[in-house]
């Protein structure tokens, strides 16, 4: 019994040992591209149901060399982002742009996962805002700014 706990005790030691690997440290590339965004996230803030979906997500490459985007999706189905196809330049903007479903009434809390050759080679930007219901109020007033148009034609 004695010799069997023994060989536990060595046995734990070694695997303890053994699994202390040192980390590898990552090399960054000084020449990289890196991105530069306007916002840290895309904002919607409060819009009414069915708006205009579309924002965009500007930014600047200061790498010192071509950035390509290879990949952009959304986090769900109801926010579709499409990224420039050429490479940006050293120095050059691009924008990102990003359609959200404003259909959907409630929060909005999703996100974009940017995969590209920067130094950060995957980069996530949330996308908040709220969708609200149209309001009566406001379906009258577009009612009244249409029959006014239609009167002075």
């Amino acid at each position: 019994m004695k010799k069997f706990a023994l060989l536990l005790f060595i046995g734990c030691i070694g695997f303890t040992i053994n699994a202390q690997q040192p980390t590898e440290v990552k090399k960054v590339d000084p020449n990289a591209p890196k991105f530069k965004f306007e916002t840290k996230t895309v904002d919607y803030g409060k819009i009414v149901q069915d708006e205009d979906g579309l924002r965009v997500l500007k930014f600047t490459n200061v790498g010192k060399s071509p950035l390509i985007i290879s990949n952009v999706k959304g986090s769900c189905g109801c926010t579709v982002p499409s990224a420039p196809k050429e490479p940006i330049m050293p120095g050059e903007h691009g924008e990102i742009t990003v359609k959200y479903d404003t259909h959907r009434i409630g929060q909005i809390s999703k996100s974009i996962t940017i995969t590209s050759n920067a130094d950060r080679p995957t980069i996530v930007i949330p996308v908040r805002g709220l969708v609200k219901k149209e309001s009566s109020l406001s379906i009258l007033e577009k009612h009244e700014k249409s029959m006014l148009s239609k009167e002075k034609q």
